[in-house]
């Protein structure tokens, strides 16, 4: 990659460019966004994954506007007009909306007003009016007369033309005007088809709605261009067309002095090629490019919501009751094993209409003596508050304790071909019902097989580039992945699918393979499985764990390319690898020889992850799974009243806040505004919330008639 480039993401980055080149260097070779942040801490200084990911992402758009350079050149050449000096402009260009208003002029044209005026002879009256050689346009006009342009009026309207297109395809002249309108505000307003249209409420806020254009939030930016998209709000740039139009005509036209005659034509042009050219074309440039800042900080809200959902605390391998409660329909039960199979399947009707409370208590307690029942995972849609409170008024087994659990694409799974591989011989409620016991035991492992846009987080996603998202959200899949590594010999193709340089293929070429051969006994047995070369074995095999392999390095994050020197640090403190690896005497023992072990390959960070790693193997870097109870007094949201303080449960965090569950049937918001001007500081405290949190909240209003409540954060 070009130097200036590598300049331009250091910068953005605010770190050194010898990173910067580093990691562009390693992405170009083929490595992976894991691998790099895992195993190549020295080459990085210590980079993590979104830095990294940003390289990747400011790379890209670097490498697809060399492309567009190399389009522009061949184009402008085939019309035998590039020159030295336009091709030098072309190369200084490092961004995409110069590039084009340097193409412009050259850019393969409709038939245009200016076209047919130059057809018609116009052109060297409009170039010299341009350059001020012609000072008295109206006495040279009837020079121009013929049978397309019989009238003085019609020429000079026609020269006119001429010149706005020129100015419209001056690269200095769109610079100036993309200035001054990037600083000004953006309009929304109220359609006639929003008048009467239950539909267009969702956008009564942006009615009558001004904001500068570079400074509107993300959600607010997709809302308008969704109720634009849908006929319901108009969108236009506030700015003071005439001051534009003196500035325009200062810059071009005032060192060329031209006459007051002149000045009139020509200020005409200037406003016409305003109002008809450059002002549209340019608003809709910076419109798109903050619909594309848009969609970047809405998919990193995505991304980050993500994150924390498939990070969320494991229960482990335990045998759980798995509920998707309901009313009408009951709820359905899942008793499920330690490795996520199914034991049994029964539905009770523990609520109205059928209200079999005896009946269901009776069932539920000899499941959990009949299937050994060790937790229980109440998803949280319908029903969710009534059926926990059922359920704690049941007789549980020492160490057995409830939990809520999110169901969000639980659906979409039960629904899905990956469900039906599952379970081929029981319908979608079982399907469901399993899902949610899985996600208590494992999230990650559950949640990897739903399209991540079904489970319920982010903001604006189906407005935002579809592409994008899709791969943000498979990057933070394989990040999330990866930092909590696989079980080489029991991970699903699905889990597999996302480590680091394996994919859907050879994930299923894996899991055929331990099948037909019992499991793999080493990490080094993968590179037998067909396609899976040295390349890809380098970039996945830190992150797949072979647990009771004979060598014990291969069940912990340690790459198989530091094993030479685990081995040399066990020798020098006189121990074997398997005296070493968990014991957490280990940290310290090598701690005192690590200095002796630094080199190019292995610098300081990476040996102090390697010592931290065999003193204790396999760190998970989730949380620990905790209960959690909703306030007794409150049910419904008439239960509500200003001033409580409640616990609750965060669902979804936003740019303009945090969505949470009170247990009242309705989500409350913590508005992001509110919280920022409560804590008195810049900072919102609402982004310091994960997905899944257990917190206290004051409610501030309650709209009965909306079902709306405001939250306040309790710190």
């Amino acid at each position: 990659m070009k130097e200036k480039y590598l300049e331009l993401i250091a910068k953005q980055l605010k770190c050194e460019q010898w990173r910067v080149a580093n990691v562009v260097s390693m992405l170009e070779d083929g490595n992976t966004v894991p691998f790099i942040s895992r195993y190549r801490k020295e080459k990085t200084g210590g980079l993590d994954d979104a830095q990294i990911v940003e390289i990747q992402r400011c790379m890209e758009k670097f490498e697809a506007l060399e492309k567009r350079k190399a389009t522009v050149r061949k184009t402008i050449q085939e019309q035998g007009c590039l020159t030295e000096e336009l091709s030098a402009k072309i190369e200084e260009c490092s961004e995409a909306s110069l590039l084009e208003d340097i193409y412009l002029p050259y850019r393969p044209k409709r038939r245009t007003r200016a076209s047919v005026a130059r057809e018609a002879g116009l052109g060297p009256l409009a170039e010299g009016m341009f350059s001020c050689k012609i000072q008295y346009p109206l006495q040279e006009a009837s020079r121009y007369m013929n049978e397309k342009v019989p009238t003085e009026e019609l020429v000079l309207a026609g020269a006119r033309d001429i010149i706005a297109e020129m100015l419209n395809e001056s690269a200095y002249v769109r610079g100036e005007v993309r200035g001054f309108l990037s600083h000004r505000n953006l309009v929304s307003s109220a359609t006639k088809a929003a008048k009467d249209n239950p539909d267009a409420l969702n956008y009564r806020a942006y009615f009558k709605h001004n904001e500068g254009i570079n400074r509107i939030p993300a959600h607010r930016m997709l809302a308008m261009l969704r109720g634009e998209r849908e006929g319901f709000l108009t969108l236009k740039m506030d700015l003071n067309a005439d001051r534009l139009q003196e500035k325009i005509y200062f810059r071009v036209f005032h060192k060329k002095h031209p006459g007051y005659v002149l000045s009139v034509q020509l200020r005409q042009a200037v406003r016409d090629a305003l109002d008809r050219l450059i002002i549209p074309s340019v608003t809709n440039d910076l419109v798109a490019k903050a619909k594309d800042k848009a969609d970047l900080d809405s998919i990193k809200v995505f991304g980050d919501n993500l994150r924390q959902l498939l990070l969320a605390a494991p229960l482990g391998p335990k045998r759980v009751m798995a509920v998707d409660p309901g009313f009408r329909n009951g709820c359905k039960i899942a008793c499920i094993d330690e490795n996520g199979g199914l034991l049994h399947y029964e539905t009770i009707y523990p609520h109205p209409p059928q209200n079999e409370k005896v009946k269901s208590i009776v069932a539920v307690s000899k499941m959990m003596n009949e299937y050994g029942v060790e937790a229980i995972g109440i998803g949280n849609g319908t029903a969710s508050r009534e059926t926990k409170d059922f359920f704690s008024r049941i007789p549980m087994p020492d160490n057995c304790h409830i939990y809520l659990v999110s169901e969000d694409g639980a659906s979409v799974y039960s629904a899905s071909e990956v469900g039906r591989e599952e379970f081929p011989d029981e319908d979608a409620t079982v399907r469901g019902a399993v899902s949610i016991g899985r996600r208590l035991q494992d999230p990650l492992a559950e949640l990897v097989k739903i399209d991540p846009k079904s489970l319920g987080v982010g903001q604006y996603q189906h407005d935002v580039d579809q592409k994008l998202l899709r791969h943000e959200l498979d990057r933070v899949v394989e990040q999330c992945v990866s930092s909590v590594g696989v079980n080489l010999n029991t991970a699903s193709t699905y889990l597999l699918s996302y480590i680091a340089g394996i994919g859907p293929s050879l994930a299923g070429s894996i899991v055929e393979y331990r099948s037909r051969n019992g499991g793999f006994r080493s990490r080094e047995e993968l590179l037998k499985v067909p396609r899976l070369g040295p390349k890809v074995f380098k970039q996945c095999s830190g992150f797949l764990r072979v647990i009771g392999a004979d060598n014990p390095l291969d069940a912990t994050a340690i790459h198989p390319e530091a094993y030479a020197l685990v081995e040399s640090m066990a020798r020098e403190v006189g121990r074997t690898v398997g005296q070493l690896v968990g014991n957490p005497m280990s940290e310290t023992l090598l701690g005192g020889v690590a200095e002796k072990f630094v080199c190019d390959e292995f610098g300081p960070a990476t040996i102090k992850d390697i010592i931290k790693e065999v003193a204790r193997p396999a760190r998970d870097p989730r949380e620990a799974v905790q209960e959690f109870a909703f306030c007794d007094e409150i049910h419904d949201i008439e239960d509500l009243e200003v001033g409580m303080v409640v616990p609750g449960i965060v669902t979804n965090i936003t740019d303009f806040g945090a969505f949470v569950n009170i247990g009242v049937h309705k989500e409350g918001l913590i508005s992001s505004y509110r919280n920022r001007q409560n804590a008195g500081r810049s900072v919102n405290p609402v982004k310091a919330l994960k997905i899944g949190q257990h917190i206290y909240v004051k409610v501030t209003s309650v709209d009965l008639e909306r079902r709306r409540i405001g939250l306040l954060l309790e710190e």
